[in-house]
């Protein structure tokens, strides 16, 4: 592989999963022009660090604790322009690719990538700013449905999760401190919104978007 520049290239890692932050820490090591010069096991911890340190590139997962990738990535491109976000992630689905592009994103490369590719992507990062694995840069130019987030409220979305979770519109009621007036009209309203009739439609819908776990 061809050398990345005389100057190390730093970078910070962020992941909840501590064996998996080790894993992708010694695969980076393989490569001499890269310094890992911290890590991350949520999102807020990892804006506070890349906001002190301010690394040449962050490689974060999405899925994290208190603020998930997607709202790092937002929050760096707001505080630290500078600082290059990529992806990695075991999710390729256009919708995930798209948020996180639309977050401030400069790349996107699957988890079970190579250290050969990882290099690439530092490469091309630094070269070109951008660095899209070849199989989610088409995922960029994909027809895809609205994202829950583009047609749903916060709220909205919460019950959707507690309705596709078997909850009872009265349960939904307790924990979320409303009455259950209002959780049916939200329901009604969701129901209108993604033009569905059923629970069981609405339950497969959430299942897709990644709202519930399998």
């Amino acid at each position: 592989m061809q050398k990345i520049q005389a100057q190390k290239v730093r970078v910070i890692l962020a992941d909840d999963h501590m064996l998996t932050r080790a894993g992708f820490r010694a695969l980076l090591e393989q490569l001499p022009s890269v310094e890992v010069v911290a890590e991350a096991g949520s999102g807020d911890e990892l804006v506070r660090v890349a906001q002190a340190l301010e690394p040449d590139i962050v490689f974060t997962d999405l899925e994290m604790p208190r603020l998930d990738g997607i709202g790092a990535i937002r929050e760096l491109s707001n505080s630290c322009p500078g600082v290059r976000a990529v992806v990695v992630s075991a999710h390729n689905t256009a919708d995930m690719v798209k948020r996180a592009a639309a977050a401030g994103a400069a790349g996107y490369v699957m988890k079970d990538a190579s250290s050969q590719e990882f290099g690439n992507a530092i490469q091309s990062i630094l070269e070109r700013g951008t660095y899209w694995s070849p199989g989610v840069a088409a995922l960029l130019l994909s027809k895809t449905e609205p994202s829950p987030t583009d047609v749903l409220t916060e709220r909205q979305i919460e019950i959707v999760k507690r309705l596709a979770s078997g909850e009872s519109a009265k349960e939904i009621a307790y924990a979320l401190n409303l009455s259950t007036k209002t959780v049916d009209a939200h329901r009604a309203r969701i129901m209108e919104r993604l033009r569905m009739n059923d629970i069981a439609t609405l339950t497969r819908y959430a299942l897709k978007h990644q709202l519930i776990a399998p």
